[in-house]
């Protein structure tokens, strides 16, 4: 009788079903990786959990869900030429088509081919004690990093990495992050780690707020709100920040971090859904303001991540405020749903 394994997925009605599921067999150039930690992103609580809302690359296919998966290799295809059996490994969420120009340069996120096929969205993912990957979107997971840490770089320290090098954040700069979920919780720690002189947090939740506090995130946290400009302005000499990052995909956040950004200034947006208004003579022509958007990653740079933060002793599941084992699922994607904690990890036993 073929081995099974319980898997979640999600119908769309702000419910998690568990069922039972056959563990799969890798292929060539695939790996079979036993999952040891799975984090629940904003993503699948917006475009799944609640309805399913996407099409094209958020489409949900009806898979076992979680797309943040770290494991360890317990059984490897043919023609498998890098990781071996053993080997603990964190999964770009992405598989593209592979000879794409977008794959060539790592950023499988981009790929438009009608082979691309995210784990958890179109294909099965990490909430499940196994998943079957494609050996080309596994990226080592160095010592002394745990499988949470792993499992958070799959995704959020991923994308906030990739936002904070693109507006090239250094010692020269105040940063501003807007939106303080665990997105942007993620952007508080490395915006320091990569030097910022003062890094400022605004965030409408005050258990949010009260998390960062408590977690030692950010040099100064504003509730959001009418004043939260004149605060940023205030501790800035009346300048604003060089460098700002939205992680809220909230309209009046947007506008808050392309008003808070300095003359000559870089802001970047990485939350997803939602509109923004704004005056472009005002807030962004007359200021020299350059604006970025930025989508997760690519796999060189989630391994240049994964250098850094082994190089300055970082462990993303800092910003874990919650963890559960897979039965315990529904509870954790609702906890998640409700918006006012840090990360949720769902832990597996070893």
């Amino acid at each position: 009788m073929k081995a099974t394994m319980t898997g979640a997925i999600l119908p769309g009605n702000s419910t998690v079903v568990l069922q039972e599921f056959p563990v799969p067999e890798p292929g060539p150039g695939q790996v079979l990786v036993k999952m040891r930690a799975s984090t629940i992103c904003g993503s699948d609580i917006r475009a799944i959990y609640r309805e399913h809302l996407g099409t094209g690359p958020e489409g949900y296919q009806g898979v076992i869900c979680g797309h943040e998966p770290c494991g360890q290799i317990v059984q490897v295809g043919p023609n498998c030429k890098r990781f071996g059996v053993g080997d603990r490994v964190i999964l770009y969420h992405i598989s593209g088509c592979g000879v794409c120009n977008d794959c060539r340069q790592g950023y499988m996120i981009s790929c438009t081919s009608p082979l691309r096929a995210a784990y958890g969205w179109q294909r099965d993912g990490g909430m499940a004690e196994y998943l079957l990957a494609e050996e080309n979107t596994c990226v080592a997971l160095a010592e002394p990093l745990t499988y949470v840490d792993g499992a958070n770089i799959a995704c959020g320290f991923g994308t906030v990495w990739e936002a904070l090098t693109r507006i090239g954040v250094s010692g020269r700069d105040n940063l501003l992050v807007v939106g303080l979920g665990p997105v942007g919780m993620a952007a508080l720690m490395l915006g320091k780690a990569l030097g910022a002189q003062q890094v400022i947090g605004v965030e409408h939740s005050a258990a949010r707020l009260a998390i960062c506090r408590e977690k030692g995130l950010g040099d100064l946290l504003i509730p959001a709100g009418p004043e939260a400009l004149a605060q940023i302005m205030a501790a800035t000499s009346g300048l604003g920040c060089e460098r700002a990052i939205d992680c809220s995909g909230n309209p009046a956040g947007r506008l808050t971090a392309i008003q808070g950004t300095r003359r000559w200034g870089r802001m970047v947006f990485v939350g997803e859904g939602g509109t923004v208004a704004f005056q472009p003579s005002e807030d962004i022509m007359h200021k020299q303001i350059t604006l970025y958007g930025s989508w997760v990653t690519s796999l060189g740079h989630m391994e240049e991540l994964v250098e850094f933060l082994v190089r300055k002793n970082l462990h993303p599941e800092q910003i874990i405020t919650h963890t559960f084992g897979l039965p315990e699922i529904a509870t954790a994607f609702d906890l998640m749903d409700k918006g006012q904690c840090g990360k949720v990890a769902v832990v597996f036993e070893a």
